[in-house]
């Protein structure tokens, strides 16, 4: 009896993970995204990346506004945060703290 009960058991189980499988399996066998929008924007990932392997530049689609705009913001934070040419803003700043030069306290009685 409690053979067959933990067969009936293990009989559930199976099909429970064959259903789990199935579902998956259905979404993994699609070759080709079904929603179009879907679709586009895989297709637009694809044609961004291969515009942006193929131009050297710091942008993509760059014009000249945007050159412009992102050398006046380098502009900005270089004269705000101390930078300029020469300097290396990747690294981080060091510090020199000099003690100042404090007066002696006479600690004599009068």
């Amino acid at each position: 009896m409690a053979l067959n009960g933990s067969s009936m058991s293990l009989a559930r189980r199976c099909l429970v993970q064959c259903k789990r499988n199935y579902g998956i399996t259905a979404v993994l066998a699609q070759k080709t995204p079904t929603d179009p929008i879907q679709k586009l924007f895989v297709d637009k990932l694809r044609e961004y990346t291969q515009k942006s392997k193929s131009s050297g530049d710091l942008f993509v689609d760059p014009n000249p506004a945007i050159k412009k705009e992102y050398d006046d913001e380098i502009k900005r934070a270089e004269t705000q945060y101390g930078g300029g040419k020469g300097v290396d803003m990747s690294k981080f700043p060091e510090f020199k703290f000099v003690d100042p030069e404090l007066d002696p306290i006479s600690t004599e009685k009068k």
